[in-house]
């Protein structure tokens, strides 16, 4: 009998030892996958930057490996990721349509469609532009055509939708809507684009209420157009265009909280609380069918801005300290950037540069400088192989100390930071993807996602 309960003992002892060790197993696994969410355009901290580690240091030709993929419905903005459930915003046939996955499997959990008859003048798809804005309990987006939507992130159920192009003296823009909102508090900050003071509007973010309108008239009339020959000044027009395909940026300078918007005339910094315009700064091609796409770069008191279109370039500005003012610090064509957001990092900024395939460069530039340190020719024509064998333009993220690329074509790429020279670790064509690739790549969770116009793809970057 004793030799029976030593066994019994035995097996227990072994039994809990068992249950602990996968326990730990568990646990390691979860912190291995751990990281974080990515909820809004580029990511957490709207900068393109990641504090992910733990990612593959390269891969091989194959690439990373494939999680799952998915056949999806037209448009140019990148999903978001809040815990497990990514929020893609596309169109199939003539409805645009919120809808969630499980961002692990890829599988569909629901959708939310309303119809659309946006038609993109230029001849480009008819998708939505912007990026889905995810809180733990609503997902907002902004369509093609101006309709601004709040969703139950959990249920897809509409809370409140605004027709902004409707509401407010919107112009029609070059491409439809493009420029993603922000929440700043309870504000959802948005460039609507309307005449004639109505370019930025602020809106209660739970019940769609209109808060405050900023942006035209008011602050342009009468502005030195600098950068423009002569010494001219803006004569507002009722029919100017206001919105650009910039996203607005929230940003402390100088003591003091601002909202920052490249819009089509230029940057202008406005009090979230009000509206209330700190100053307004011309920044705008002479060529009349331009755009200005790139987010605001703040780094302490000063902002990174550039234009890709004729006789623009790239211009340093600095923040006086009562805010009513900000000076030119230097401006060059170091960098024209077309539609990215470069990645600044230890004093230099990752951009891509050129407004065309052809004239596509991926360049290092030393911010306090404009100086160009390095210089990487992804032109199509400079090159005899393929055109998946360059970039062309591109976007970037930064995570764990490396740079991760998406070319237009679907060529993924992995860079060192290094401002001395481009060091290229690997590079994959990802072969569900074509061109055009013009989101950048998102990051949660180890796992990357990668769209194209009708193609997201989910790959696994975990070590």
């Amino acid at each position: 009998m004793a030799g029976v309960n030593a066994q019994l003992f035995t097996l227990r002892i072994k039994t809990v030892l068992m249950l602990l060790l996968l326990s730990f197993a568990s646990s390691l696994f979860a912190t291995e996958r751990a990281g974080e969410d990515w909820p809004q355009f580029l990511g957490p901290g709207a900068n393109g930057m990641s504090v992910e580690t733990g990612l593959l240091d390269k891969w091989s030709t194959n690439g990373p490996p494939l999680l799952w993929e998915r056949k999806i419905g037209t448009g140019y903005g990148a999903p978001s990721v809040w815990g497990n459930q990514l929020v893609l915003h596309h169109r199939i046939a003539d409805e645009e349509i919120v809808e969630s996955f499980d961002a692990i499997s890829g599988k569909s959990s629901w959708h939310y469609n309303y119809p659309s008859k946006f038609v993109d003048p230029y001849g480009y798809n008819n998708g939505p532009r912007c990026t889905p804005l995810l809180t733990s309990n609503l997902c907002y987006t902004f369509g093609a055509e101006g309709k601004l939507t709040c969703l139950g992130t959990k249920t897809g159920k509409l809370v409140w939708q605004r027709d902004t192009g409707f509401d407010f003296n919107v112009p029609e823009a070059f491409f439809g809507v493009g420029s993603t909102p922000i929440l700043e508090g309870n504000l959802l900050i948005v460039m609507v684009g309307g005449q004639p003071n109505s370019g930025v509007v602020a809106f209660d973010a739970k019940t769609g209420k209109t808060v405050w309108e900023s942006v035209g008239k008011k602050n342009w009339e009468g502005v030195p157009m600098t950068g423009w020959p002569g010494e001219r000044t803006v004569k507002w027009q009722s029919w100017e265009k206001q919105a650009s395909y910039s996203t607005p940026v929230a940003a402390t300078i100088q003591g003091q909280r601002q909202i920052l918007c490249l819009t089509r005339q230029g940057l202008v910094s406005l009090n979230p609380t009000n509206g209330n315009v700190n100053f307004s700064f011309w920044f705008r091609s002479q060529l009349n069918d331009s755009v200005n796409a790139m987010n605001p770069v703040v780094v302490d008191d000063t902002i990174f801005i550039s234009g890709a279109y004729y006789k623009i370039g790239s211009v340093l500005l600095r923040v006086k300290p009562d805010c009513k003012n900000a000076e030119e610090v230097w401006r060059n064509t170091a960098l024209e950037i077309h539609w990215t957001t470069p990645i600044y990092h230890d004093g230099y900024l990752y951009a891509f540069s050129g407004r065309n395939e052809p004239d596509a460069h991926f360049r290092c530039v030393e911010l306090k400088t404009g100086k160009l340190m390095w210089d990487h020719d992804e032109s199509w024509a400079h090159h005899s192989t393929p055109t998946p064998s360059v970039y062309g333009r591109g976007s970037c993220i930064m995570a764990d100390g490396k740079l991760i690329i998406l070319g237009e074509g679907g060529l993924l790429g992995l860079f060192k930071i290094n401002s001395k020279q481009p060091e290229e670790i690997c590079r994959f064509q990802v072969p569900q993807l074509h061109h055009p690739c013009w989101a950048a790549p998102i990051l949660s969770h180890k796992r990357l996602y990668l769209r194209s116009e009708d193609h997201l793809v989910c790959l696994d970057l975990a070590k």
